[in-house]
């Protein structure tokens, strides 16, 4: 985990796979943003409400709580941080499913990292945030 510096800066990486959470840090960091990784769906959903970060990069298949319902979740709490669903799931339904519980954007695996970082920032000035 990283130590956060200013929640108004802080994006969590929410992926069962390390290497994944480690990978997209690097980018995320390079800019600006303070990060935490979590591997967990639901230690991800209660840090999410607690945090409140500037977003979320979210999986779908991840242990405790998938991505889908960690999604509606939030969205059912009436959180409105932005969320890029990030997963290897690539069929069509599941990117539809995505979208309409309330993730803002999705992007499969693999993927571009510049691609990421465009969407994050794409993202956030759709919500005024950075």
């Amino acid at each position: 985990m990283c130590a956060k510096k200013n929640p108004q800066e802080l994006v969590i990486i929410v992926d069962d796979e390390q290497s994944i959470i480690d990978f997209v840090k690097i980018y995320v960091e390079r800019e600006g943003f303070d990060c935490v990784g979590i591997n967990d769906g639901m230690v991800a959903f209660n840090e999410v409400m607690q945090s409140k970060p500037v977003l979320v990069i979210l999986d779908v298949m991840l242990p405790g709580m998938n991505g889908f319902d960690v999604c509606r979740r939030l969205r059912a709490s009436n959180n409105q941080v932005p969320v890029i669903m990030l997963t290897a799931k690539a069929d069509d339904i599941d990117k539809i499913m995505g979208l309409e519980l309330g993730a803002d954007d999705y992007l499969t695996k693999p993927f571009n990292p510049r691609e990421l970082i465009a969407r994050i920032k794409a993202g956030l000035r759709r919500n005024n945030l950075k």
